[in-house]
């Protein structure tokens, strides 16, 4: 059985102030994750942390290879990873203590998002930050005051 988003997470999630590991964040201009991390930093106000496998920085933000090599931990993994090799991601989340997992849409693993809701972690799945701020928009709702750019 697919997994269903709860809106009550998702909002959570676009509204708390978090830290977040961008999983799959290069400096490759081309690839959505490069776009949807600046949403998640500048848009919705979150910290991001570039993880990939040249640990290379991006947007001026530190970047590592792996989750376990964050200074302080993280507390949302977006993954921007194929559905292939999302599980193990997953599972990393879970070991260095995240509080939730976002895989990006086409992103699609049942057993480890199962896996995550087991842990404890909160689970959205086959979602998009930017999409959601769009649905938002289009429905007349908007981030708070304090979730917008920064100055």
């Amino acid at each position: 059985m697919a997994y269903v988003n709860d809106p009550a997470v998702v909002e959570k999630l676009m509204t708390t102030k978090a830290r977040w590991a961008v999983v799959g964040l290069s400096t490759n201009q081309w690839r959505a994750a490069y776009d949807i991390a600046l949403t998640v930093r500048d848009r919705m106000g979150m910290e991001i942390v570039p993880i990939n496998p040249k640990g290379e920085d991006v947007h001026g933000e530190k970047g590592y290879t792996r989750l376990s090599e964050v200074p302080g931990g993280v507390d949302v993994v977006e993954c921007f990873v194929n559905s292939e090799r999302v599980g193990a991601v997953i599972d990393q989340a879970i070991e260095v203590g995240a509080k939730a997992v976002w895989t990006q849409l086409g992103v699609i693993d049942d057993a480890a998002a199962q896996r995550a809701l087991d842990a404890g972690l909160d689970v959205v799945v086959n979602e998009c930050p930017d999409r959601v701020l769009h649905r938002w928009a289009l429905e007349g709702r908007r981030l708070g005051s304090d979730h917008q750019a920064r100055a």
